[in-house]
Formats: C-alpha cells, structure tokens, sequence
C-alpha cells in the first residue's frame, strides 16, 4: 500500500512539474478574425478583427517612445484589380502612457482592435498578403509573429450598400502550410474607445497637445528672430500705417494680416494631414530615406546660414504674390501675408520642418495645432507693433546682430541634421556614424560656436566687432554667456568619446553598441570571438549588426556577449564557465528595464561578467536568413524556421517551453540544463544576484561531483 502511495505521490509531482515547465511557453494571445464589408458596387471595407487576452496589448501605428516599439504592419499582394483607398485604419481602446525604460510615452491598444482598409475592385478577386505584429504584457514581449490573409470578393458590382457580404477565410501560411481553411462569423466593428479608459487617454493626449502647442509658440517665436522675417516687421508695419487713414483701421489692417498669416500656416497643417495621411509625418520620421533627406536638407541649410550662399525661392513666386497685396481690399492683405510666408520660407523652414514631424504623433489635430501655435508666434509681433507703432523707434535695427543670430542656427542646423543622419545609418547599419564619430562632431561645432561668439572666428558675412572707449574690440555680456554654454557643452560631451552614457543626450546620440571605444573595457569596444552559425552565415555581418543593439550597461562594463548558442557552449567548455542564455529582442521594451534596473547592479554585473558566458540571443532580428537547405518547420512554434531570429525562438520554445522575452536560462557546455526553472522579468536586483549564485553553485557541484 505504501509503495503505490509512494508512486501515486511521485506520478503527481512529475505531473505537476510537467505542467509548470509547460506553462511557461505562452500561447498566442491573440485571436484574429477576417470579414468584408461591402460599402458600394466597387467599394469595399476589408475588416481585421482582434482580441487580445487580458493584461495583452498591441503597439498603435504610431507607438511613440524611443523607436524600438514594433507597430502592425499589413502588406497587400500586387493585385490590378484592386486600388487601396488610403492607409490602413485603426480603432480600438488606445492607451498614451510613459512606461520604465522607454523614452517618450508609448501608445497602444488593449482587449479588441480592427484595423480596417478601404479597397476599390474592378472584378471578382482573391486579396492575397500578410500581417505583421508584436503584443506585450506587463513583463515581456513576444516575437513579432507574421500572419498569410486571404479576401475573397465574390460580388463586384453587384449588391446593396454598407452590407456584409461575406465572412473571410484566414489563410495562415506562414504558421502552418498545410492547415485548411474555415470560415469565420462576421462580427460587429469595435467602439473607437472602451468607457474605461477613454477619459484617462483622453488626459493624456490633452497633456501632450498643451505640450506641442507651447513647443510651437516658442518656435514661432523664435523665427521672428531670424534675419528673414526679423528684417520686414518694420517696413510691414510701415506700409499698413501709411494706407490706413485712420489709428482704428490701421490696427483693423494688421490684425487682419496677423490672422493670415495664422490661416495660412494651420492650413499648411491641415492639408498635409489631409493628403499624406495623419501619421505620415510621424512616419516619415522613421524611414530612413526620409532622414537622409531631412539630413541633405539641414546640411544645405545650415551652410547657408554660416553665409556660403542664400537661398531663395523663384522670384515668379514672390512677384505673383506680392502683386496681389496692392489691392485696397481684405484680400489683397491677404495676400501680402502670403508674401511674407513665402519670402521667409528660408530662415522659417528648419523650424517648421521639424515642428511638422514632432506633430504627426497627434493624427490631425497635431499638425494643425502646432502650426496653429507658431503662426500665432510668428504674427504677434506684427500686430504688436501696428497697434504700438512707437514701439518700432526703441526696436534694435537689422544688422550685424542678425547675421550674428543667422551663423548661430547655421551651427545649430549642422549638430541637428547628424541626428538624421545616424537616424538612416542606424536603419541600414551602414556604420558610417559610430557613437564617438557623432560626439566628435558635436564637440567640434560646439567649439567653433563658442569662439564664433567670442569674436575670434569671422566669416564672411559679418560686420566689425564693437568696441569700447579705447578702441579695442569687446564681446556684449550676452555672448559671453552663450560662449560659456556653447564650450560648457563641449566639456561635458568629451568623455562620451571614451564610453561616458552622457545620459542627459542619451536620446539624441546613437546606441552605446556603436561605440568602437569604450574605456572601461580595457579600450575595446563591444566585441567578441567570430560568431557565426552553422551553414555559413556571415559572421562579420552578424557581429556588426547585432552589437549595436547590446545593452548600453554591458558595454560600459566591458561585458562580451556571443551571438550563436554553439559558440556559446565552445566557449563554456574552453573556459569552465556556464551559459546564461539571454532570450531577448531589439525591440523588447522589458528586456531593456531588465538591463537598465538589474544588469546596472554592481553584484550582478560582476558576476555576469566573472563567472558566465553571455549568450544573446535575439528572438526579433531578422535581416539574415538561414541558409534555404537549413530552413524547417517548428511544430513548437507552428512556423517556418527561416531567419536567425526564426532559429533563436525556436530554440527557445524547443528547449525551454518558452516564447516570450526576456527569459533566462542556464546550461553547461554540453547544452544541459543547470536549474530546471529559468528567470523572466523581475526589476529585484537581490533576488537575481541569489538565482545567479545558486545557478553558479549548481555548475560547480556538476562539475566537481
């Protein structure tokens, strides 16, 4: 009796330890349905209905934060019988929030969304393509999955209006080829916003819209400020107060003007929102095609500014505009106004520019608020000095000072346009920017700035420096100032050459894993032994790619990670060390709280870096493949194993009954598990300095039985 109690016992702790590995491989939380809507004869609603388990989200379209966040993308099969109608639409509970370990709030969804895209057909068609996603709970995120679809239109040109006309079959090819197709029910489209969270959203959004509106006033105002536009408030002025007969018509007049100028520079907003879509401009801050050519742009504006040449608009522009403004009437100050948006288009244009991309995070009303705000910038000084014309006399003339003021920008416009430029260097990893590259050129400009304002550097354009009562040349108090903070920021760049975090421009600078120079490591960067897999990846390519995404505190500490895991265990072998296998991603948000909280800890990176071998292993990096005899299907994940980050999941979920990051798990050399349970995220520093210890004591005792 007690032997079968015994094995009854031991049956149900095998079952319940069964279970509990088990249990860490998470299933898909989400659920995707697939529907039509038919809207007219041609006209159609293509429908992607999913539900996300609870505690899930998904990042929006324009997830904000610090560029890491993986939005859903949807890829269309070429198809000549179909014409998108714009952009993909979504709708759903969105959340705006700052969360640990990402800079910028982030924006996503939770419980349901449906993505909608609005099609026109010319016959009877097949809507072939995939879906592209990545959802995250509080502690991890999973790797971007991509999903087949598949709409059928049965029938075009025939039907009544805003109908469903069909329920689609999901075709999911890319999890598994041979699964067979069943209809599913049409379901209603989801509420915009769940009651639940609508108003702290809300909030939220309203909290980031006050934001952008002053950010915008102070742009417009300091484009009054520039020689373009500083340069025509008194001849403006002037000609208002001259064709108004009397003080009531005059202000009448400039008011009117100050107005255009506002109705013209919120319907630039407006429009380009209208037409490109409301997340165009936040898009386009992310392509790097687009920031190679905001880098062009700032480059020639910039020496512009230093005085190499002017740029100007074609005259025609100006003549026709300015033609207009003769008229006695409301229009013809309208157009006056016109004038002087176009005529100042070259000292306005880096400041509207990058106003434009900031605002394309607000959708619509995001673009026209911030245009809203600088035009008012911009025009309250025009009706200020119509409504006190007095004011002129006291006003400092357009000179010297402006062009002072222009060779500033123009430095400030260089610094500006490296950060679009390591932007597009980052995106193709043309390593043509490395971190101490771009902090070297920063320190230089700033240098250059601060002597510029001292007076010892003369550029072509300017005039004599002042000077006091014996005749020497001085520097107004003001620049002195300005040169301190121009040199001051020089100073606290510099150690950044050498691997300093410089964490107060960590956004503006690139990753840390581009640093070829980190002085904590001994004078080498972040680099380790030649990785490769097996079948002949480039390792080169691997090791460059990869590194730049290390963790900015492992590189600061000279901590090596491997790439491959049998690397990893040769390694193990070669140094009598055990494995950490760190399961994680480029774009896993709790992967870097986890680095930033716990790796940070002293007793916990020098353990890491004394007594394991690294092994990263990144779940989401998919720009290498797996040579073609290589690549299989993982019945674990469901899936057809075809890139490196395909591989490393899969090694994840076939070892470990895991899919989700980060995870940490432990093996020897030989691949054997050191403690059966592996470690997710958990910010407690102690509680991993005590797992990593008791994985230590385990190697040791398996070692040295």
């Amino acid at each position: 009796m007690n032997i079968m109690k015994n094995k009854f016992i031991l049956v149900l702790l095998a079952l319940v330890f069964h279970v509990s590995t088990f249990a860490q491989m998470i299933a898909d939380p989400t659920t995707w349905s697939y529907e039509v809507k038919k809207k007219s004869e041609t006209k159609y609603d293509l429908i992607f209905n999913l539900k996300l388990k609870e505690h899930w989200h998904i990042w929006s379209f324009n997830p904000g934060g610090d560029g890491l966040q993986i939005p859903p993308e949807f890829t269309f099969d070429n198809n000549p019988a179909i014409k998108k109608l714009g952009s993909v639409k979504e709708a759903g509970s969105l959340v705006s929030e700052e969360i640990d370990g990402v800079d910028g709030k982030v924006n996503y969804f939770l419980n349901k969304v449906t993505y909608t895209q609005s099609v026109e057909v010319s016959k009877n068609t097949s809507i072939k393509g995939k879906h592209r996603y990545q959802v995250c709970d509080e502690t991890q995120c999973l790797a971007p999955k991509t999903k087949n679809f598949l709409f059928e239109i049965t029938d075009s040109k025939g039907g009544v209006d805003t109908t469903t006309v069909a329920a689609v079959t999901p075709v999911d090819t890319a999890t598994s080829p041979t699964a067979t197709t069943t209809p599913t029910t049409p379901t209603a489209t989801p509420t915009t916003a769940d009651e639940a969270t609508k108003e702290p959203t809300e909030n939220k959004e309203q909290k980031s819209l006050v934001w952008l509106f002053f950010a915008a006033l102070t742009g417009g105002f300091l484009a009054v400020l520039t020689p373009c536009v500083y340069s025509m408030i008194p001849i403006t002025v002037s000609f208002f107060t001259k064709r108004s007969k009397t003080r009531a018509e005059g202000i009448k007049n400039a008011v009117w003007y100050s107005l255009s100028i506002i109705i013209i520079f919120t319907l630039l907003g407006v429009l380009i929102s209208l037409f490109f879509g409301a997340n165009a401009l936040n898009n386009l801050s992310t392509n790097w095609i687009a920031n190679l050519f905001f880098f062009i742009l700032f480059i020639i504006f910039g020496i512009s500014f230093l005085g190499a040449f002017e740029i100007t608009l074609p005259s025609s522009w100006t003549s026709k505009t300015d033609s207009k403004a003769g008229l006695s009437s409301m229009g013809g100050i309208f157009f006056m106004a016109l004038t002087l948006v176009i005529v100042s288009f070259s000292c306005t244009g880096p400041i509207v520019g990058p106003l434009l991309v900031l605002a394309g995070s607000g959708g619509i009303a995001g673009p026209a608020l911030g245009m809203f705000a600088f035009s008012v910038g911009l025009a309250l000084p025009f009706a200020l000095f119509a409504v006190f014309p007095g004011m002129l006399n006291k006003m400092a003339s357009s000179g010297g000072w402006l062009n002072q003021v222009k060779v500033v920008l123009g430095f400030i416009e260089l610094m500006l346009a490296m950060k679009f430029l390591s932007n597009a260097d980052l995106a193709q990893g043309w390593r043509l920017l490395d971190r101490e590259v771009y902090i070297a050129i920063w320190i230089v400009l700033s240098i250059l700035l601060g002597i510029y304002l001292l007076g010892k550097l003369k550029l072509s354009h300017d005039d004599a420096s002042p000077k006091n009562i014996y005749g020497q040349e001085y520097v107004s108090i003001f620049k002195l100032f300005l040169a301190i903070i121009s040199f001051s920021f020089a100073v606290y760049l510099l150690p950044g050459m050498w691997g300093a975090p410089l964490n107060g421009m960590s956004q503006f600078l690139p990753p840390m894993g581009t640093q070829d120079y980190v002085v904590s490591n001994g004078g080498g960067g972040q680099a380790g032994a030649s990785h490769s897999l097996e079948g002949g990846v480039a390792p080169q390519k691997l090791v460059q790619e990869l590194k730049m995404y290390e963790p900015p505190i492992a590189v600061q500490n000279g901590l090596v990670s491997f790439y491959d895991y049998d690397e990893a265990l040769a390694a193990s072998k070669k140094l009598n060390k055990p494995v950490m296998l760190d399961f994680t991603g480029i774009n896993c948000v709790n992967c870097r709280k986890m680095e930033s909280q716990v790796w940070s800890n002293p007793e916990v990176m020098k353990r890491l870096k004394e007594d394991f071998i690294i092994a990263s292993l990144y779940c989401d990096y998919d720009k290498l493949e797996i040579p073609k005899e290589q690549q299989f299907f993982s019945k674990e994940l469901n899936a057809q194993i075809v890139t490196i980050g395909d591989w490393n999941e899969h090694l994840q979920a076939s070892k470990f009954n895991s899919n989700s990051q980060p995870f940490y798990f432990y093996v020897d050399g030989d691949g054997k598990k050191l403690v059966q349970e592996g470690y997710s995220y958990d910010p407690d520093a102690s509680k991993f300095t005590k797992h990593l210890d008791k994985v230590k004591e385990a190697y040791k005792n398996r070692s040295n039985p």
